[in-house]
């Protein structure tokens, strides 16, 4: 499975931590253990959808924990049934 999230919380952060809030979330995907790449407006994973969903849910959590008084998360899913399903990498490099 892959999927991205884009993590919008209110406040970001706070003077000198201004990406605080989503600085939390990308912690959480990163100490995952799952392959990700973080883009300008969100970060994609990749991984067992298992994995995914739980990752996704505690990097939504995250932004909250880190003192955002509430978060919106944007949530965009890839899965399949295929065993030659593309991978993160494939999808993307072809323009790269």
């Amino acid at each position: 499975m892959i999927a991205e999230i884009q993590c919008l919380p209110d406040p970001m952060g706070v003077p000198g931590q201004e990406y605080r809030s989503v600085d939390a979330a990308i912690a959480v995907i990163s100490a995952s253990g799952l392959e990700y790449e973080v883009g300008a407006l969100g970060t994609t994973l990749a991984g067992p959808p298992d994995q995914v969903w739980d990752v996704l849910r505690r990097a939504h959590e995250a932004t909250l924990d880190a003192g955002a008084g509430r978060v919106l998360s944007v949530v965009k899913v890839f899965s399949s049934t295929d065993i030659d399903a593309p991978g993160m990498a494939d999808l993307v490099a072809r323009h790269r």
